[in-house]
């Protein structure tokens, strides 16, 4: 598309977008444990270190329809993503703090952690963006903050359980074995 001189293109490179309608639910396995009363929440050493963008969903859709608007845009391509990229145990903390849940975050080693809560990918390689340029070329900043942001995907989250289809798996019983050794 940007090679085409007749179609003014932009492309824009999309974080992990979080908030209502995520049907990746990246809440969810923090906010069930919560919501299960567990008093421990563990991490994957590598992991919990692992940093990636996101993006709130009406902040992405702000950032989407101010390039589609911009004349400037045409020609450019945009990254789109929060600042900063926080890490997942950062994540987890923001969304503790954000219910009131007031247990610990554990960090396992990798030969330690349940195999049900094992992440594919290699966590040894973080995944930024930086979305100065979006920022400075079309005064892109997020119209919804964190704090909200994170609250209202809490609240969508409590609203609308996974159902029958739940993408992450809860075995309490192995969680518990490997905090205890």
């Amino acid at each position: 598309i940007l090679g085409d001189p007749e179609l003014p293109g932009t492309v824009l490179r999309l974080p992990m977008v979080y908030g209502p309608g995520d049907h990746l639910r990246r809440f969810h396995p923090v906010l069930k444990r919560i919501d299960d009363g567990r008093r421990r929440i563990l991490l994957e050493e590598s992991w919990a270190a692992w940093r990636s963008p996101r993006g709130y969903v009406d902040n992405v859709a702000a950032a989407i329809a101010l390039a589609a608007v911009s004349g400037q845009a045409a020609g450019r391509v945009y990254n789109v993503a929060e600042r900063p990229a926080f890490s997942e145990r950062e994540w987890a903390g923001k969304i503790a703090a954000a219910t009131g849940w007031d247990g610990d975050l554990v960090t396992v080693p990798k030969d330690r952690m349940p195999p049900h809560l094992a992440q594919p990918g290699n966590s040894a390689q973080h995944w930024e963006a930086d979305s100065t340029r979006i920022r400075q070329e079309l005064g892109y900043n997020e119209p919804v903050p964190l704090d909200e942001a994170i609250r209202r995907t809490i609240e969508w989250e409590r609203a609308n359980p996974p159902g029958e289809f739940n993408p992450y798996k809860f075995d309490y019983a192995s969680e518990d074995a490997a905090t205890a050794s």
